[in-house]
């Protein structure tokens, strides 16, 4: 069954595809993104007559009502959106120390803020209609401190943000989830490759599985938890991230003096 998908943050690495994720699957998709250029390029990227399929957006989720007019424009255009995939997000200030007020307020309004505008731009029509999956992009950021602490407290944030979502909204038969993504290999690493090309290899110590997440690792787990198979599964922070939040073996090599 074809449903209407909003992705936002639809320009970006996991935003493609995530895009591409639910086009193949049929359904049609409201790509949002505050950069007009990287939304509109999604169009020529996916072929095939996936194109056909996609209702470009332009808004910054932080702007509540920038938001809600984009998504209204998009509903009128494909019809009501039956999954909404809030995957908008960044961060700035990577320590305390490197982080102002101005920083601060942006990571909260981007990552947390941005959040519930898109969720408030859909939610009384899934209400009405009683029938809906919101799936939130989230980060291993909001479950461990691993830096960039406005963008964390914000991350974290969206765990209690869920909660609330899946045990208010479960009546009306709308599920809410979070996926929280560990390190994934995105343009928004660009700079930091360029620094340092060996990055991710020297990432891969900390993840038990020995590797980190492509964008459709994150988009093959946000499909399944839109999908009927997930009809059950509500209220939950799903870490993608290779056995990150698991554990640290390096660590546990050394507090058992054996090697694991």
């Amino acid at each position: 069954m074809s449903r209407v998908v909003l992705v936002t943050g639809a320009g970006g690495g996991i935003g493609r595809a995530l895009c591409k994720r639910f086009l193949d699957a049929g359904d049609t998709v409201l790509a949002l993104d505050r950069d007009e250029a990287h939304v509109q390029s999604l169009r020529a990227d996916f072929g095939g007559g996936l194109e056909a399929r996609i209702e470009t957006l332009v808004a910054d989720v932080s702007d509540a009502a920038a938001v809600g007019a984009a998504v209204s424009a998009g509903v009128a255009a494909r019809g009501p959106v039956d999954v909404v995939v809030a995957n908008a997000g960044g961060a700035l200030g990577t320590t305390l120390a490197q982080t102002d007020a101005a920083a601060w307020r942006r990571d909260i309004d981007l990552n947390l803020n941005g959040t519930y505008y898109t969720v408030e731009a859909v939610r009384q029509s899934m209400i009405d209609r009683r029938r809906g999956a919101i799936v939130l992009i989230g980060s291993v950021n909001g479950l461990a401190a691993l830096g960039h602490p406005a963008y964390s407290a914000a991350k974290a944030g969206l765990v209690g943000y869920t909660k609330a979502l899946a045990i208010e909204l479960g009546q009306y038969g709308i599920r809410a989830n979070l996926v929280c993504p560990g390190t994934v290999k995105t343009p928004a690493w660009q700079a930091r490759v360029e620094r340092n090309p060996g990055i991710f290899e020297e990432l891969k110590k900390w993840y038990p599985l020995g590797d980190v997440a492509a964008p459709e690792d994150i988009a093959d787990a946000v499909h399944f938890l839109a999908s009927p198979q997930a009809r059950v599964i509500t209220g939950i922070a799903l870490p993608v991230d290779a056995g990150l939040m698991a554990g640290n073996r390096m660590m546990a090599n050394e507090l058992t003096l054996d090697p694991l």
